[in-house]
């Protein structure tokens, strides 16, 4: 398996990305996987880790930062524009098209946690995308405004909508607004703001295990109000006949989410549950990422091909 470094361009913001290739001649282009990344992650964890193993077993697979984060451009930096998610992941599956090693019309999707959600509407609205799958899916947008065990109080989020309005407006005065911290400082805090799932969170991206440089230590206030209407799962219904795969861990507290969307799909469609998974262990624990792994690799040889 090779790996290369690539940028393609999204609505003029450079994304920067890793391009993942079979060591292995090809007698004809190979079928192709776009792999978005989590919410603050960066392509050099999950995403990274999904593409290489999928490049393993065939496909071409391309894992890449989204707009405003990691290496690829945009300011300001730590924006997190969902409907701009999704223009990123149709500028990824436009960028394949351009390569003779890909078969255009054999490209897939998946998207982990956030992208999860952002390959809904991405595959919902680009015929291109043959076959969509999520992996602990979330929809962002519903995650800030619920909780994500769906039963946060309301008065979080529209205190958030103030703060996210007076960040604005302290940016037109032309002061330095302030920045929506994502992760406390230790585990235990983490844990006492947002219980095991939190806590789980804070291990995979503020540790050794899984912690990168890039990834997101903040989204800006203005994330939030575009978050506020943005609703990853009503496009799915569109999606219409394309085959759609959602993994989700048993012990996850996000599974409703994948539920959710699951039930709006009119197409053919499989829930996959990994038994004892929580949502942030099917990231990297190799005991689940395994059956993830295998579980993906079927479904899209037999919606995309196999080369």
């Amino acid at each position: 398996m090779a790996k290369t470094n690539v940028t393609f361009d999204s609505v003029r913001i450079p994304l920067a990305g890793h391009l993942y290739l079979p060591d292995t001649p090809a007698p004809a282009p190979r079928p192709a996987i776009v792999v978005g990344h989590p919410g603050s992650g960066v392509k050099e964890q999950a995403a990274g880790l999904y593409a290489r193993r999928l490049a393993e077993r065939g496909f071409a697979t391309l894992a890449f930062d989204a707009a405003h984060q990691g290496e690829s451009g945009g300011e300001p930096r730590g924006l997190e524009d969902p409907a701009h998610r999704v223009e990123d992941l149709k500028a990824a599956v436009s960028y394949l098209t351009t390569r003779d090693d890909v078969a255009a019309e054999r490209i897939g999707a998946l998207g982990i946690c956030a992208s999860g959600g952002y390959v809904l509407p991405a595959t919902a609205s680009d015929h291109r995308i043959k076959a969509v799958a999520t992996v602990s899916a979330v929809d962002i947008a519903r995650q800030f405004r619920l909780g994500a065990d769906g039963t946060q109080d309301p008065s979080v989020f529209q205190g958030m909508l103030a703060a996210a309005a007076q960040a604005r407006t302290t940016e037109a005065r032309g002061e330095v607004p302030p920045v929506l911290t994502l992760f406390p400082d230790t585990a235990e805090q983490a844990r006492a703001l947002g219980g095991e799932h939190g806590a789980e969170g804070f291990d995979y991206y503020r540790t050794p295990r899984a912690g990168h440089a890039r990834s997101a230590r903040f989204f800006t206030w203005t994330s939030i109000d575009k978050m506020a209407t943005f609703d990853a799962f009503s496009p799915t219904p569109l999606i219409g006949q394309r085959p759609l795969l959602m993994i989700v861990g048993t012990r996850a507290v996000t599974s409703w989410m994948s539920v959710e969307a699951f039930q709006r799909a009119i197409g053919p469609k499989e829930i996959h549950w990994i038994n004892g998974a929580s949502h942030v262990d099917l990231y990297d624990k190799k005991q689940y990422v395994d059956p993830a792994i295998e579980k993906l690799t079927g479904f899209f040889r037999e919606r995309l091909g196999q080369q």
